[in-house]
């Protein structure tokens, strides 16, 4: 993080957000030791596991968010192309699909969290490297499911949730050609009238976003919007996927506001 950045004071947190981020840090503590042995004695009998699932779903909910879905997630495999507001986005995506991500190899630096992305199946990609997502996503492909999902943040990055930024089409020439079998569909994560109040944008530290959402008292009402899946002619080639996509979510955003 750069100079400017860190000299940025945190915003005051009052006595009783304090209390309710320690309640959910150590709610989200007991789940995780829940589910870990879970998550590997599923892995050893090579059933289909629903713990990474049922993990991310819990720490969502614990902290704070209740999620109401409209549309379905196609059957079968899918790439999810969502919009991108907040660290809540991964949690509240993964609870109500089951899907796996796209995430920047910085993660892959930091140990708890590398070590809970590749239980969910995280691909992680060199933001200098683009080139090499489709390499890497060719794993994640092999391991999905029928019911299995991916989700790619195509904006790159996070937005104050109010609209949506450009979608690069780099980062899905992963999906240039689909695999067979796999749908392409737009996803919309809908924070109702006050995005701004979620999003992590600016100069805020990762951290200060986490601990603003665990020391809300008011809960978090978030929409996944499963959109219709890209037309084959809309699956033409990259840059085609993103501006068809982006237009499916601006359109459904539209009617919604």
């Amino acid at each position: 993080m750069n100079a400017k950045a860190e000299a940025i004071p945190r915003p005051a947190i009052s006595l009783a957000g304090r209390l309710r981020i320690a309640l959910r840090i150590a709610a989200m503590l007991l789940l995780l030791l829940a589910c870990v042995p879970l998550y590997y004695l599923w892995r050893i009998t090579r059933l289909h596991n629903p713990w990474p699932r049922l993990f991310l779903g819990g720490i969502a909910w614990i902290a704070g968010a209740r999620v109401r879905i409209t549309g379905e997630k196609t059957q079968g495999g899918a790439f999810l192309l969502s919009n991108h507001v907040s660290w809540l986005d991964i949690p509240v995506i993964a609870g109500a699909s089951g899907s796996a991500f796209v995430a920047h190899s910085g993660l892959a630096e930091i140990g708890l969290l590398k070590w809970l992305c590749e239980m969910n199946d995280t691909v992680f990609i060199a933001r200098h490297n683009r080139r090499s997502v489709h390499e890497q996503v060719a794993s994640v492909r092999a391991a999905l499911t029928d019911t299995g999902a991916l989700t790619v943040f195509p904006e790159g990055t996070t937005s104050d949730g109010t609209g949506l930024l450009p979608f690069k089409s780099s980062l899905l020439s992963a999906l240039d050609p689909p695999p067979p079998g796999i749908a392409i569909q737009p996803l919309w994560i809908d924070y109702g009238l006050d995005p701004a109040s979620i999003a992590w944008v600016g100069e805020e530290h990762g951290l200060d976003n986490f601990l603003k959402l665990l020391a809300r008292r008011k809960a978090i009402a978030v929409t996944v919007h499963f959109l219709d899946p890209l037309t084959p002619d809309e699956t033409a080639n990259r840059k085609t996927m993103a501006t068809a996509a982006r237009d499916r979510i601006i359109t459904q955003m539209a009617q919604r506001r």
